[in-house]
C-alpha cells in the first residue's frame, strides 16, 4: 500500500470550485473531487502552522498546553511510526518554518526529506551587494501597509524573488519537481508515504506575470507596488486594493491547482489509483478582507480560517469517488487514518478518528469540533452553531508546557526561563514531567473580542452574533469535555470559566 499527501498552507476552502466558487480557476481540484471523497465539514484544531503540523503527526490537539514549537520527546509521530514499521516516509517541502528553531524536530521524523528555499522572508541567498533602503523596499513592495514587523522580511524577500524569476526556479515548482521525481523513481515499489507540502498559497502571494494574467483587473494604487503581502491587521485599504490582493491570491491558488494536476497525471500514468491513498489538505484558511481583517492570528477564528478543504481517495473504496460527506472531521483525524490504511495500530494517545466510516456512509465520529490558539479564545462548532469562547478571567496567567522551549524563530530567552517550574506528567507525556513556563508574549490572543455565538445555517457569513443561552451552555459543555479528554492544565479551567 502507498499514500500521497499533497498539503498546502492557507488554502481557502470557499475559493475552490468544488466548494462552490464561480470566479477562480481550479480545474484540477474539480478533477480531484471527481476521484475522491470531499469533506464539507472539515475544521482545524490547533492553530496556526506548526501547531497544526504537530496535530498532523500526533493525532491529538496541543493548543491547550503549548503554542508554536517543535515536536516533543513524548510525542507520537505518524511518519516516524511508519518508518519504524517498514513504511518508507518521505517529505518534500518549501515550508521554511520546518528549518527554524520552532519547527526543528518535524522533518527528521521522516525516513528522508528534501527542502526547497525562498518562501516568504526565508534567510536564503546572501546578496551583500543589495543595499536595504526602507523607502525603496516599501515602494517596490507596498504590502499595503508600512507594517513594521515585516520590514526585515521584506528586504530578504526582495532578494529571494530575484532568484525565482522563472517558473522552474520558484520554490513551489522545485518542491513538486522533487515529489514527482520520488514518484518516477518509486511508483513500482510498495509500502511508502510521500508528503508533498508547499507553503503556497500562504502570503506573500508571489507569482509570475503569466499567473497574474489569468485574473485581469485594474489596480489603482502605485504602479510599482506589489501589494501582495497583507498583514495580520485590520483592513485599511480601499475596495480596489482588496480586489487586487484577492486576485494575487487567486493567481497563486491557480498555480497550486496546476501542480496538483501534475500529481494527478502521475496517478494516471502509473496506475496509482489501484493501490495508493491520496489526501489533499491544508492547515487553515485566511482572511482576505472578510470581517474587516487580513490574515489570521490577530482576530477570531471565523470560518474563512477554521473551515478547511479536505479530499481523500481510498483505493479500497473506488465506489465512493465523487462522494460528499458532512460529518465533522478535523486535522487530528489524518494521522490515525493513515496508520489504519497501512494496517498499523493507533497509539492510545492519539485522539483523532479513522475516517473510513465517514467516507463509507457519513457515520459521525464526533459531536463537535473544538479549535483555537494557545492562550486565546477556544472555539467550538457542532456543524450548525459556531461559538467563540473568550477567557472569563483574562488576567489569569497562561503557561507553556514543554521540554522543547522555542518560539517560532528563536529559543526561549534566559529571561523567560528564570522561573521555570516542573509540572507533573500529563496523560500523554508518557510519564515525563514538563517545564511550566509563563507565556508572556503570546501569538494570537483574541480574548479582547469577547465571546460570540453564530448560527451558521442562518448566517454563514457570521455577520450577526446571536444570544441563545441554551446553545451557549451546550457549547461550553463541549469545550469542557474536550479539555477533560485532552487533560488540559488545571488553571485553564479557571481562566476560561468552564
Amino acid at each position: 500500500m502507498k499514500c500521497i499527501m499533497v498539503m498546502y498552507d492557507s488554502l481557502i476552502r470557499d475559493l475552490l470550485e468544488p466548494y462552490g466558487c464561480d470566479w477562480t480557476l481550479t480545474p484540477n481540484f474539480q478533477r480531484l473531487a471527481q476521484h475522491s471523497v470531499r469533506f464539507n465539514n472539515s475544521f482545524v484544531g490547533s492553530m496556526p502552522c506548526m501547531p497544526a503540523r504537530r496535530e498532523l503527526h500526533t493525532g491529538r490537539m496541543n493548543f491547550f498546553h503549548r503554542s508554536w514549537g517543535p515536536m516533543e520527546p513524548f510525542d507520537d509521530s505518524m511518519p516516524e511510526i511508519l518508518k519504524k514499521n517498514g513504511i518508507y516516509s518521505h517529505l518534500v517541502s518549501d515550508h521554511q518554518h520546518y528549518w527554524e528553531d520552532g519547527g526543528c524536530t518535524y522533518h527528521t521524523r521522516y525516513s528522508s526529506w528534501e527542502i526547497s528555499r525562498g518562501q516568504e522572508g526565508d534567510l536564503w541567498k546572501a546578496d551583500l551587494g543589495y543595499r536595504y533602503d526602507k523607502k525603496t523596499v516599501f515602494k517596490l513592495k507596498e504590502v499595503m501597509l508600512n507594517y513594521p514587523p515585516y520590514t526585515a522580511m521584506l528586504a530578504h524577500d526582495e532578494i529571494n524573488r530575484r532568484q525565482m524569476d522563472t517558473e522552474e526556479k520558484t520554490s513551489m515548482a522545485v518542491t513538486f519537481h522533487n515529489g514527482l521525481e520520488f514518484l518516477d523513481r518509486n511508483h513500482g515499489q510498495d509500502n511508502w508515504f510521500l508528503q508533498i507540502e508547499t507553503f503556497d498559497p500562504h502570503e506573500p502571494f508571489y507569482s509570475l506575470p503569466a499567473d497574474k494574467a489569468l485574473y485581469p483587473h485594474t489596480f489603482l494604487g502605485d504602479a510599482e507596488a506589489e501589494a501582495d503581502w497583507p498583514p495580520y491587521a485590520p483592513v485599511k485599504e480601499d475596495e480596489n486594493t482588496v480586489e487586487h490582493v484577492r486576485c494575487h491570491y487567486a493567481a497563486l491558488m491557480t498555480k497550486c491547482d496546476a501542480y496538483l494536476g501534475k500529481v494527478l497525471d502521475k496517478m494516471d500514468e502509473y496506475g496509482l489509483w489501484e493501490d495508493t491513498m491520496l489526501i489533499v489538505n491544508t492547515d487553515h484558511g485566511f482572511l482576505l478582507g472578510e470581517h474587516g481583517w487580513w490574515g489570521k492570528t490577530s482576530m477570531p477564528l471565523f470560518t474563512e480560517i477554521s473551515h478547511t478543504p479536505l479530499f481523500i481517495y481510498d483505493p479500497r473504496r473506488k465506489d465512493l469517488t465523487g462522494a460528499e460527506r458532512n460529518a465533522l472531521v478535523q486535522t487530528i483525524d489524518l494521522a490515525p487514518t493513515i496508520l489504519d490504511f497501512f494496517g498499523l495500530p493507533i497509539p492510545e494517545d492519539m485522539m483523532g478518528h479513522v475516517l473510513t466510516g465517514v467516507m463509507a456512509d457519513d457515520t459521525p465520529v464526533r459531536e463537535y469540533a473544538a479549535f483555537g490558539y494557545h492562550g486565546s479564545q477556544v472555539d467550538v462548532t457542532d456543524g450548525r452553531y459556531l461559538y467563540m469562547h473568550a477567557a472569563e478571567h483574562p488576567e489569569a496567567p497562561v503557561y507553556e508546557y514543554t521540554l522543547m522551549p522555542t518560539h517560532m524563530r528563536a529559543m526561549f530567552s534566559p529571561a523567560e526561563l528564570q522561573d521555570i517550574q516542573l509540572a507533573e506528567p500529563f496523560s500523554f507525556t508518557k510519564g515525563c514531567k514538563t517545564m511550566k513556563i509563563e507565556a508572556k508574549n503570546r501569538m494570537g490572543d483574541t480574548t479582547a473580542f469577547g465571546s460570540m455565538l453564530f448560527d451558521l445555517e442562518q448566517d454563514p457569513g457570521q455577520a450577526h452574533p446571536i444570544a441563545d443561552e441554551a446553545v451557549i451552555a451546550r457549547m461550553k459543555g463541549y469545550i469542557r469535555d474536550c479539555m477533560d479528554k485532552n487533560d488540559a492544565p488545571a488553571e485553564l479551567y479557571d481562566r476560561l470559566g468552564v
